[in-house]
């Protein structure tokens, strides 16, 4: 209490914090330490990571053929009933970015002076002519033509650049559609013959697939509290038709972005931004944050997947891989129980260790000390028992085409020891020309495909927040109603949340990996119909 109460008087003297400012920060649930080092950070800046390699096949990413990647599905089969599966979807984020370059045309557009043909040409602009050749392909065409024509009595006389016009004004204005401000979990993306599906289904869908035992499935969304609602409605309205199908029963739950986890941000001198009434400016810390919404849940094995990642067709495909890489995640697992009970019941003999030494250097990708052959065995055994007694992850990866996103390195940290790490390039010092190289030559990406256990040995549920670097957070710079502010985002849920993990890559397929970035994506063949669908 001593120590909360000099933070107090140190923030209202550095920063002219008042007591209205603390009854914000206490009603956010907001610790004053943590107001205190994030005002740190910002003064400070954060150290880059520092690259030691890319992660490649055999060296950080192991690469099974089918027969193996089945014989690992095969085995997850085998013993998934005795074990509680949950499907963990990150579906918070709004469809902003997919509208992005609709939104400019919009905005752009000269309407009175100029045919669409025209803005395409001063604005060089290549994704329009994509969704406008194939404008009737989307799922939400028919809807969004029927609003147009309702509201539009002259319409059939309409040239056909002016039925484009209101078609995209119709999709993106809040008094309609208002696509860019929803969710993407519920917005249409697949359409079927005798139904239109949203991503929230379609994971509903994949449950039964891969994620149920004992004819069982649990769901779980991190959604804004705003839209809780519109997801409950779209899940309960087709639940009971997946159940049926599928045979299986779905418990689907929602956890929020907890406010606790908010940031302070600061002007770009550093000191704390405040409102037009003069209120503390809070932002959300960023995916990161949902490492304790990861922390609630109670399940043996927990899939992790984005939103935006799911497919209208190959489901059986995608499912081989999913569970290939629960089964080795559990093959790993007990692999790793078995030692640590050996610990526990003091069976390790000096002459095990280095077997157990190869296994985690070679499997489990852990850096072993350069002087551990001089420790005493009670020390080499306390080192092993340290290192193996973590929460466990396998991460699928993807052959690196040019997609965005973080990709699989090998990171070295200020001590010098390397470990296994999904690294994002805002993370890395990209003017050092070493670095940017190494950056460059990554061969793979990070679709966001986890399988996680949370247990220990004793299945017991690990507490989460003790195995994030919070060292590697970002901060980034936006635009608040025309004033540039710096904010800072925790360390991101597949990044720094998860860095003290024991880590696995494995290379899987770039089928599994069908993320909706721009609505033009809904376009292509894996959110398209196919005969016989």
């Amino acid at each position: 209490m001593e120590e909360n109460s000099t933070t107090k008087q140190g923030l209202a003297k550095k920063y002219n914090f008042t007591e209205a400012d603390f009854d914000q920060i206490k009603a956010l649930g907001i610790s004053l330490d943590k107001i205190e080092g994030e005002l740190l950070l910002f003064q400070l800046g954060i150290p880059k990571i520092t690259l030691d390699k890319p992660a490649t096949i055999n060296d950080g990413i192991v690469k099974l053929s089918n027969e193996e990647f089945q014989k690992k599905a095969d085995f997850f089969d085998s013993i998934k009933d005795t074990l509680k599966l949950k499907k963990f979807v990150p579906a918070s984020g709004a469809a902003s970015r997919m509208f992005k370059f609709l939104n400019e045309f919009l905005n752009d557009f000269d309407h009175e002076n100029e045919t669409i043909n025209a803005y395409i040409n001063r604005k060089k602009d290549k994704n329009l002519p994509i969704f406008l050749a194939g404008i009737e392909k989307f799922p939400f065409y028919d809807a969004i033509k029927s609003k147009v024509k309702e509201h539009t009595p002259e319409y059939y006389s309409l040239e056909s650049h002016e039925k484009s016009f209101l078609f995209i004004k119709t999709m993106l204005s809040p008094d309609y559609f208002d696509f860019p401000n929803k969710p993407k979990g519920v917005l249409d993306f697949h359409k079927y013959e005798t139904e239109i599906t949203t991503p929230a289904e379609e994971h509903l869908n994949e449950c039964a697939f891969y994620a149920s035992s004992n004819s069982v499935s649990h769901l779980h969304f991190t959604v804004s509290e705003y839209h809780e609602d519109l997801f409950r409605s779209i899940i309960n309205s087709i639940k009971q038709k997946v159940e049926t199908k599928s045979n299986t029963l779905v418990h689907v739950n929602y956890s929020h972005q907890d406010k606790s986890t908010d940031t302070i941000a600061v002007n770009l001198n550093n000191e704390p931004l405040r409102n037009e009434d003069g209120r503390l400016v809070f932002r959300p810390g960023g995916h990161g944050a949902l490492i304790n919404n990861l922390n609630n849940l109670n399940a043996d094995v927990i899939f992790i997947k984005n939103i935006d990642n799911v497919i209208q067709n190959h489901i059986q495909e995608i499912t081989l891989y999913k569970k290939g890489l629960a089964g080795i995640l559990l093959d790993l697992q007990q692999q790793i129980f078995d030692i640590l009970k050996s610990v526990e019941n003091n069976n390790i003999t000096e002459n095990k260790i280095p077997k157990i030494i190869d296994f985690m250097e070679e499997k489990l990708n852990i850096d072993i000390l350069d002087d551990f052959d001089k420790y005493t065995v009670d020390n080499k055994i306390a080192f092993i028992k340290n290192k193996l007694n973590r929460p466990i992850r396998v991460c699928g990866m993807v052959k690196n085409e040019g997609e965005p996103g973080g990709g699989p390195f090998w990171v070295r940290s200020y001590k010098g020891n390397v470990s296994l790490q999904i690294v994002e390039s805002s993370q890395v010092e990209t003017t050092n020309k070493e670095q940017a190289v190494i950056l460059a030559k990554a061969t793979h990406f990070n679709p966001v495909d986890l399988v996680c256990a949370i247990k220990n040995y004793k299945g017991i549920k690990f507490d989460l927040s003790e195995f994030v670097d919070s060292s590697t957070g970002f901060i980034v710079t936006k635009n608040r109603n025309g004033q540039e502010l710096k904010g800072y985002e925790l360390p991101g849920l597949w990044n720094g949340a998860m860095a003290k993990w024991i880590t696995v890559f494995v290379e899987v397929p770039l089928i599994t990996f069908n993320p909706v970035k721009t609505v033009n994506d809904l376009l292509k063949p894996a959110h398209q119909p196919q005969h016989g669908n």
